[in-house]
């Protein structure tokens, strides 16, 4: 949404906006002269925008249809229409590369706009987060060609017009929208109907939907081998259907980020990019706030923030953590996102969380949702098998951060919990 706001406004549109709460994204739009409200209230709507006939109001599903700014556009006849479908007029006569997948938009999105910039391909991307190669998750050049995440959730990715694609999974989620699993997955096979030509569609080798694979078996088109970590880095060969390029680096660690980065460079590779630069940009990359960032590193402490809030993107960091550090004890800090999620994915969730030496569990973030009963962090925290385990408030974190520091800590979670992470990092400094 706030690349969408940041691109209208330098554009030359007259754009404000609303959230709940006022964050580093809402503060760079202000920083453009964006008017941003945090008061659910329509009457501070200026005067030469409170008129339908020359105002387009762009809303997310996280917004309820009870908001008075909704409300009162919905009232008085205004143009409203979904943020997804405003990213498909905007990019609907562009070249559109399209990112999508359960997990992996945002790390793959931002690979592929980095190696397509850096390969001198001019573009324009709206990404899920925040890319350090661009310091935004909007990088605007020519648009004739865009790279947009492609996100499932609401079947926003339907509203897209891609000339090439990938999905880089299937995973169960959002059912909540879906109601099954089956569900999400025919909506993917929806989103792979929309690639013209089958050959640009890049699907990971678990995923059922036909087209060019990529992953770790010799079998795929694409696939990676010989891996081996190195500092922190992760070194590999990739082998595409007419090539292979030995001792590639891939900047960020873990096998699920080295392959983005692989369906990244089969994106740009199949469309002409020259193998050479496509190398040389992934080297590069310096990866994408909340994603395996770290916000400490050193032989004495460790500490990593990640966005993940789906089991599966849990134990991707967990992997990654165990990988690294064999020997080391790993405490997480970890808050819930939806009370539907936490309901639909409960037993893995306990699964995933038990694996960590410690654990913090926070209280679920609601975002757009009412409380389920009988949903609460104290009844996923009964479900956990860690030995060391405790239902959390952050002052609680923080005081036994700074009178125990761990050994190697990680914060995970889509919710607010982003916002501590510079408490948590100064409690352990």
């Amino acid at each position: 949404m706030s690349a969408l706001a940041k691109y209208y406004a330098l554009k030359g549109c007259c754009v404000l906006g609303y959230d709940a709460v006022k964050t580093d994204l809402t503060q760079s739009l202000e920083s453009l002269g964006i008017e941003v409200f945090y008061e659910d209230n329509h009457t501070h709507l200026p005067d030469q925008l409170n008129s339908a006939a020359v105002t387009k109001v762009v809303y997310t599903p996280a917004v309820p249809q009870s908001s008075d700014w909704f409300s009162y556009f919905k009232a008085n006849g205004f143009n409203m229409v979904k943020r997804a479908a405003l990213l498909g007029e905007t990019t609907e006569l562009s070249f559109c590369y399209a990112v999508a997948g359960t997990h992996g938009k945002t790390t793959t999105s931002a690979i592929l706009a980095h190696l397509l910039d850096a390969s001198g391909v001019n573009i324009t991307a709206f990404l899920g987060g925040v890319a350090h190669n661009f310091g935004s998750n909007l990088l605007l050049k020519d648009t004739a060609i865009t790279v947009v995440e492609a996100d499932e959730f609401d079947r926003s990715f339907l509203s897209l017009s891609p000339n090439v694609a990938c999905i880089t999974s299937t995973d169960a989620d959002h059912l909540d929208i879906y109601k099954s699993a089956k569900a999400l997955e025919d909506s993917f096979y929806s989103f792979a109907g929309l690639v013209p030509l089958k050959e640009n569609l890049f699907v990971h080798e678990d995923v059922a939907i036909p087209g060019i694979s990529y992953g770790e078996r010799a079998s795929s088109d694409y696939f990676i081998s010989d891996l081996k970590v190195v500092s922190g880095h992760t070194l590999g060969t990739i082998h595409t259907p007419v090539e292979t390029f030995k001792q590639v680096l891939f900047p960020m660690p873990g096998k699920h980020n080295v392959l983005n980065a692989l369906v990244a460079f089969a994106m740009a590779y199949s469309q002409g990019v020259p193998a050479n630069d496509l190398i040389k940009a992934l080297s590069e990359f310096k990866g994408i706030a909340r994603r395996f960032s770290y916000e400490i590193n050193t032989p004495e402490r460790v500490y990593v923030d990640d966005y993940a809030h789906h089991p599966t993107a849990i134990n991707a960091v967990y992997n990654t953590l165990r990988a690294q550090y064999p020997n080391k004890k790993i405490t997480a800090i970890f808050q819930p996102h939806l009370y539907s999620r936490t309901q639909d994915f409960a037993h893995e969730f306990a699964a995933s969380l038990s694996l960590f030496d410690t654990l913090f569990l926070l209280d679920i973030y609601p975002a757009r949702e009412l409380p389920i009963a009988g949903v609460t962090s104290e009844w996923l925290l009964g479900m956990i098998s860690s030995k060391k385990k405790s239902k959390a408030t952050v002052a609680e974190v923080l005081k036994s951060l700074k009178e125990n520091p761990p050994e190697v800590l990680v914060s995970l979670g889509a919710g607010d919990i982003g916002k501590q992470v510079v408490h948590f990092k100064e409690a352990l400094l």
